[in-house]
């Protein structure tokens, strides 16, 4: 007689034991999220499992990968005009731009001018001036439209780039614009001969989730327009008010304006999206003359995504952490580093570098919010300097490395970023577009709270297990 329960049993535990060693086999993943995997697996039997299958990996619809690498090798990549001097090649302060270029394979450029927008509104309506002077293509990017004043006033402007016969191209997430695209502005535009794409279309959740992850989005907030001008930070096209998140407004955000070579190399991100995307080939834009250089900020793109070959954001931040000999200041609104990363900030630290990390005080995520602060005790203690902005949710990602290197984009210091978004940053050498922004950051600390030692010593014990808890689980994310 057969002993089904014995039978289930070991069915059970071949399920276990393939799904763990699926679990150690899977690239670049660090130790700690192998591990957390594998007592997850066999704690839960069958849970465990079906979790690790769901959100274990880093999985993409295989033909969505597949078009993203097939486009990835056949795109020209625009040219880069500058070489480092043979004397900085080898050093720290060229190491970031030597890394960076092995992600997009995209050279250094020179010759490009950057400003900061003075804030959020200010933002979009000198991208809305932007749209009104195209006169041959406008691309957009973006995580998160709203239809509310700030949606609608870029709405409206390439719906008027459009009638007037300029190639208006745009590309929405699925989930994060959702709203809009299931609103009659998404038809409006299409209507008015802008074309329009979904990146990573959800369609039905359950097949979706066989196939890939829900969760895998394009966070890039990017906008090029004739590939002589682009937009690059970290503001969805919505108001700072947030009204689907009013809790927490306002938003408080960094865009910055970019002419000169940089800007085709920011094209280069967007026709990359929009022909994976299912798009017009639009890779004849790439072979284009770039732009006149008209200024002195030297600049390289970064763009990054679950298609990457290695963990190459985490990889950049820490590589430009590490060259950093004076001081360091970063503005992030999720905080959840990888070992690496935090290694960087906390030997940055300790060899005498003044570092500096600002977080918003109320965060609209708060899994992410309790597992930033697990890291204050350490960070505190290494000799690093922690603040938390009051006014609202902090919402710029900023990296400032001795007032002269820096880094601007989409991209949070967790991991999320790091393994699951599409994610656009330029990495810069400026001392006065470094300034700039040392000045935006001086600004958010003026409305700060330092925390303290003692501040991190009252959470009490039951807060610290909750918080610690929540970053020790933060690897199986």
């Amino acid at each position: 007689m057969v002993d089904w329960e014995a039978v289930s049993w070991a069915a059970i535990f071949t399920a276990d034991a393939a799904t763990a060693a699926r679990a150690l086999l899977r690239p670049h993943r660090e130790p700690a999220s192998r591990l957390a995997w594998i007592i997850a697996i066999f704690a839960l039997p069958i849970a465990g499992v079906v979790l690790y299958l769901l959100i274990g990996e880093t999985r993409i619809s295989g033909p969505r990968r597949t078009r993203g690498k097939e486009v990835n090798a056949r795109l020209p990549r625009p040219p880069g005009n500058y070489e480092c001097r043979a004397e900085d090649c080898g050093s720290a302060l060229w190491s970031p731009f030597a890394l960076a270029r092995t992600v997009n394979h995209l050279d250094a450029t020179t010759g490009n001018t950057a400003r900061l927008a003075a804030d959020s509104n200010a933002a979009i309506d000198e991208m809305a001036a932007d749209i009104d002077s195209a006169r041959e293509s406008v691309h957009g990017c973006f995580y998160i439209w709203l239809a509310d004043n700030n949606g609608l006033k870029l709405k409206n402007a390439f719906v008027r780039a459009a009638r007037r016969g300029v190639q208006v191209r745009l590309l929405a997430d699925a989930l994060g614009s959702r709203l809009l695209i299931g609103s009659r502005h998404w038809s409006d535009m299409e209507e008015a001969g802008c074309r329009l794409r979904v990146a990573l279309p959800v369609g039905n959740p359950l097949w979706t989730l066989i196939r890939g992850r829900v969760d895998l989005r394009n966070h890039r907030k990017l906008m090029v327009v004739d590939g002589r001008a682009a937009w690059c930070g970290s503001q969805n096209c919505a108001d700072p008010e947030f009204r689907i998140k009013p809790r927490f407004a306002p938003w408080v955000d960094i865009m910055s304006r970019w002419e000169g070579p940089i800007a085709l190399h920011c094209q280069y991100l967007f026709v990359s999206d929009w022909i994976a995307e299912g798009g017009d080939d639009i890779s004849g834009l790439l072979k284009h003359t770039l732009p006149s250089a008209r200024g002195a900020v030297i600049a390289q793109v970064l763009g990054t995504g679950p298609t990457a070959e290695f963990d190459a954001m985490p990889a950049c931040f820490s590589e430009l952490i590490h060259s950093a000999r004076e001081e360091l200041v970063v503005t992030t609104p999720y905080f959840v580093p990888d070992e690496q990363l935090l290694f960087a900030l906390t030997s940055a630290a300790r060899r005498g570098v003044r570092t500096v990390i600002l977080f918003p005080q109320r965060n609209d995520n708060w899994i992410v919010a309790a597992a930033s602060r697990s890291y204050y005790k350490d960070l505190i203690d290494a000799g690093a300097e922690i603040y938390e902005f009051k006014p609202g949710l902090l919402h710029a990602k900023t990296m400032i490395v001795d007032r002269f290197t820096g880094l601007i984009g989409s991209a949070n210091l967790d991991r999320r970023s790091f393994e699951l978004n599409f994610e656009n940053n330029i990495l810069f050498q400026d001392r006065a577009f470094a300034a700039a922004v040392r000045e935006r950051q001086d600004q958010y600390i003026a409305d700060c709270d330092r925390v303290t030692r003692e501040d991190v010593d009252r959470y009490g014990i039951a807060l610290r297990l909750w918080q610690n808890l929540l970053a020790t689980l933060s690897p199986m994310l």
